[in-house]
């Protein structure tokens, strides 16, 4: 008969079984020291966006469990992340502080291991990647509940980076506060865009208390911190951050409350199979105008996402539009539906074609 294994037999497995990762990890880190290399001799990207894509799906795909998938992706997000640190030193700008949404957007594309660089404003995560400060940027674009961010949309105009990647992050908002009671709270503060996705909450929970318009998030958490009497609407990151208690959490009206956020770069990214294509676009002002804009991409059964216009700033009543389509702009059938929406257009401008945020 079989003995059977005591807690202490199954830890000596674990403990064999961690130090056989360690060692795999160490060969692993070793293969990706020499592809470094042939890369650098090469003069190619040592980041490609579409083969670490491919990582986590071949991964996901081959899991048996019962190791989560999720959390499978999260381990090798942080496998990989290391492992471009050894190539060079991966260098992004975000739109900070840290502790904000767009700070956690970041982490979450590219890792712990990622220099990660705080910056004040959207035009600045713009300008650390043209000057070749930053390999990448991340900026928000669209909250599920409050719409497009008007100052992302407008750098396209002028810009010629490209979006080499989404991220969609479930938003979770928490009332914050150096006490953690309800009755200590006089003021609260947020950064705009909170603020509209609690107003409900807000309303019933807090109506006499006044609210206050802050920077960000995180600026709301710092200001919090240092005011016994304020509380923040901010993310639990910024919680700990800020040596804040939580006193309420997901306090956000709608449910499915989602942030995308774009990767922006220097080049195009490579095809991967599952794309998204962003154009802009600015249309001649004539009869059937929205028609004959739409009628190259709906002849050809090309999935239309999104749509959004904007004022051109230069001219009054003229607008300028955002299009996202499903494919890549290397896609035959996509070429030629761009090719003809020029012909009813001013200008157009392909933003990117990147992988489709899961």
């Amino acid at each position: 008969m079989q003995k059977k294994k005591t807690v202490a037999d199954l830890r000596t497995e674990i403990d064999s079984l961690d130090d056989r990762m360690l060692e795999l990890l160490n060969q692993r880190a070793s293969l990706v020291i020499k592809v470094g290399r042939l890369k650098a001799g090469q003069k190619s990207d040592f980041h490609v966006p579409s083969r670490e894509r491919e990582i986590y799906e071949r991964l996901i795909a081959q899991n048996r469990g019962p190791f989560p998938s999720e959390a499978l992706k999260s381990v090798f997000r942080e496998i990989i992340s290391a492992s471009l640190a050894l190539e060079a030193p991966m260098k992004v700008a975000f739109f900070g502080p840290k502790a904000t949404f767009t700070h956690m957007a970041a982490m979450q594309q590219f890792g712990l291991s990622a220099e990660l660089l705080p910056q004040k404003s959207i035009p600045a995560v713009f300008e650390e990647v043209e000057k070749g400060k930053a390999f990448y940027g991340v900026v928000p674009v669209e909250n599920s509940t409050e719409g497009m961010v008007s100052h992302t949309l407008d750098m396209f105009m002028e810009s010629e980076l490209k979006i080499n990647a989404e991220v969609l992050l479930e938003i979770h908002h928490y009332l914050l506060s150096r006490t953690g009671r309800m009755e200590d709270i006089k003021k609260v503060c947020s950064h705009p865009q909170p603020i509209a996705q609690c107003r409900d909450w807000l309303a019933e929970n807090l109506p006499n208390v006044p609210v206050v318009d802050v920077a960000s998030t995180a600026v709301a958490a710092q200001i919090v911190s240092e005011d016994y009497t304020a509380a923040a609407i901010a993310s639990e990151l910024a919680a700990s951050m800020y040596d804040l208690k939580v006193v309420r959490e997901r306090i956000e009206d709608q449910v499915n409350n989602y942030t995308r956020f774009l990767v922006i770069g220097k080049k195009m990214a490579e095809k991967s199979g599952d794309d998204k294509t962003s154009l802009m676009f600015s249309v001649k002002d004539e009869v059937g105008i929205l028609y004959h804009m739409l009628e190259p991409f709906a002849k050809r059964g090309i999935n239309l996402s999104k749509i959004e216009s904007r004022p051109l700033k230069r001219k009054a009543w003229e607008y300028i539009f955002f299009l996202d389509l499903v494919g890549h702009i290397s896609d035959p059938l996509i070429a030629e539906a761009v090719q003809d929406l020029k012909g009813c257009c001013q200008f157009v401008k392909v933003l990117g074609s990147y992988p489709r945020a899961k």
